[in-house]
């Protein structure tokens, strides 16, 4: 049996009341796609966010009229029971909008700051230190946040020109790579010396290629015990998105590097937004970091299987599972803990059912129309009937009563 996996040794950021980094497990994150000015439609989209299990919200603010509304979400939401930690996005403007709303500023519990456009020039280290100083005020911890597509030109140039010049000069694609390295911890060395301590510190290098993410953070993990947040940044829509992101976060997190992670997903017109929630909390619990849901074991299917009704079992136990966890998770303390097998046909069946807590091995093509059902290990009862999916569904519920019901 493998060894747990060893994460990297992080320093501890309280967000809100979410621990990131430290001996914290590892945060999934989202962001909303709302216009935040628009009060009634981001709350709407913070609450579902969170009741999907983003335990924390980023949300855009861009202008006066946003940053104006983001007490009145904060304060919405705490009236709905919903004490999601709410990070402000800021670019090009933050220093402003932060020293021109102060209850904008007190409100958040995080500031994202993106060292590429908080200033240019002269303006940058000001506007950069503003935000800081704010931060400071408040007790607010930062991500400093940079991206390949708004990397500061500046620094890009400097070490593009020293590297000319260097006897042994790296590839284009090395210099970008350490160019976004340096902006992250150069701004947060910066911050420090401004009297932000390193437990108010996240940072983040995020691309849109998944072999230079994966690159980047671990050269960036290896220099820093900063807490790290990762995403595959425009990771796009749809299955492309799910497995860039799933095959570039997953390596990384094999490895013990992140803290935080977010899928951005490109979602579908009038798409759902908390698929990337979903997807984020599948990714944490496949690899065995997390425990959101009760899993659902169910084989693929064949010429054996040419019947449906394993499917559509698998597909009523999931969903079920699914819209009953918020419930559950008060009521039946551990049950996110729980696996349940829905097999279909005699193959495989018995044998990853015995695997599961509750299984079932539906019978396939030619195969005697009865159904086993393993509990613990153990053949518990043989279903027979038109009603086997039924039969089944109620012993799920009662073997979730019997084993986590207080």
């Amino acid at each position: 049996m493998s060894a747990p996996i060893e994460r990297r040794n992080a320093v501890g950021v309280m967000v809100g009341n979410v621990m990131v980094g430290g001996d914290a497990p590892i945060v999934v994150q989202s962001m909303t796609n709302t216009d935040t000015a628009d009060i009634e439609k981001t709350v709407a989209q913070v609450a579902d966010l969170a009741r999907a299990g983003s335990e924390i919200v980023r949300i855009t603010v861009d202008r006066d009229e946003a940053a104006a509304a983001v007490p009145h979400i904060r304060d919405r939401l705490m009236a709905q029971g919903i004490d999601v930690p709410l990070v402000g996005d800021f670019h090009y403007i933050g220093h402003t909008l932060l020293s021109e709303h102060p209850a904008c500023a007190e409100a958040l519990a995080k500031y994202r700051i993106n060292p590429g456009n908080v200033g240019f020039k002269a303006k940058r280290d000001t506007q950069f230190s503003q935000m800081i100083e704010i931060a400071n005020t408040y007790d607010k911890p930062v991500r400093i946040g940079v991206n390949w597509g708004s990397l500061d030109q500046e620094l890009l140039t400097k070490l593009m020109d020293e590297n000319a010049n260097n006897g042994s000069p790296w590839s284009a694609a090395l210099v970008q790579r350490e160019a976004i390295i340096q902006s992250a911890i150069l701004s947060a060395e910066r911050a420090e010396e401004l009297g932000m301590g390193r437990d108010k510190i996240i940072l983040s290098t995020k691309v849109s290629n998944v072999q230079h993410l994966i690159d980047v953070y671990k050269d960036l993990a290896a220099r820093c015990d900063y807490a790290l947040h990762l995403g595959l940044t425009e990771a796009g829509m749809g299955a492309k998105g799910i497995v860039a992101s799933s095959a570039a976060l997953g390596i990384l997190l094999q490895q013990g590097i992140g803290d935080t992670i977010r899928i951005s997903l490109t979602p579908e017109p009038d798409g759902d937004r908390c698929l990337e929630v979903e997807v984020a909390q599948q990714l944490l619990q496949t690899m065995g970091f997390r425990q959101f849901l009760p899993v659902v074991t169910a084989c693929p299917g064949c010429g054996r299987t040419t019947s449906t009704v394993f499917q559509q079992l698998a597909k009523d136990i999931q969903d079920h599972l699914n819209t009953s966890m918020p419930i559950w998770r008060e009521k039946y303390p551990g049950v996110e803990g729980m696996s349940v097998a829905v097999m279909g046909c005699i193959v495989n069946g018995p044998g990853e059912s015995k695997h599961a807590d509750i299984g079932i091995s539906l019978p396939g093509t030619g195969e005697t129309p009865a159904a086993p059902v393993f509990i613990d290990g153990q053949k518990a009862k043989t279903l027979r009937g038109a009603d086997i999916a039924d039969q089944f569904k109620l012993m799920v519920a009662e073997y979730i009563e019997e084993r986590f019901g207080t």
